[in-house]
């Protein structure tokens, strides 16, 4: 039996691919870089901020001094609009109560900045009080390293074979295998079914209560 669940946030609990793509469209333009469309921006995120910077700008473009020059840009920007348009995803309300009834530990890990995880979880999903909560922090290699996906394993006092991990990428699905949790993708998210099942899902999620299902097993 699962004791905890772990999220990842973008993607999974929730929708914050509008917001995400305002930002960085308007930093690539005001240098006249080309913009992306929000198909093209599903496939930029997941890896971190600076990554994301990294991947939006043209081929040969993408040097260290450019990026360092973007990257605050970036963050400066998203402070002031990353709460336009996300929301928590369809469902994922109901199935963080049905998870607090049941007593089940939860914990949010994303690959996100820590300053805007914690912002994320507090505004946006205030309601739930989530056991740990941990972004992307300087020191600390990003997803799919499991180091932080075992930090947070102990801080919930679960091991690996007690955790369900719940994410909406092929970068999630390798962590979880990594870490030795077990590897849930959902299909309401920002990649295909068929990158959650080449990086390692053994089940897949199409809409929250079948987190609830699958921990009911």
């Amino acid at each position: 039996m699962f004791k905890a669940v772990i999220f990842d946030l973008d993607g999974t609990l929730l929708d914050t691919l509008a917001d995400l793509l305002t930002t960085l469209n308007s930093v690539l333009a005001r240098h006249n870089y080309p913009t992306h469309s929000i198909d093209e921006c599903r496939y930029l995120v997941g890896h971190g901020m600076r990554e994301l910077v990294r991947k939006a700008l043209p081929e040969g473009v993408a040097t260290v001094d450019i990026i360092d020059r973007l990257l605050p840009e970036f963050m400066e920007e998203y402070t002031l609009n990353w709460n336009i348009n996300s929301r928590p995803y369809p469902g994922i309300a109901e199935m963080l109560d049905s998870l607090k009834k049941r007593g089940i530990k939860t914990a949010i890990l994303s690959n996100k900045a820590d300053q805007f995880t914690l912002l994320c979880a507090e505004e946006l999903l205030g309601n739930w009080k989530f056991d740990v909560v941990m972004g992307q922090r300087n020191g600390i290699p990003s997803k799919p390293d499991p180091t932080s996906a075992l930090s947070v394993a102990a801080e919930l006092g679960a091991e690996p074979s007690e955790i369900l991990y719940v994410g909406d990428s092929g970068i999630d699905m390798q962590t979880a295998t990594r870490a030795g949790f077990y590897p849930l993708g959902v299909l309401w998210g920002f990649r295909p079914e068929s990158e959650l099942l080449e990086f390692g899902a053994k089940s897949l999620a199409a809409h929250p209560d079948d987190i609830i299902t699958l921990i009911e097993k």
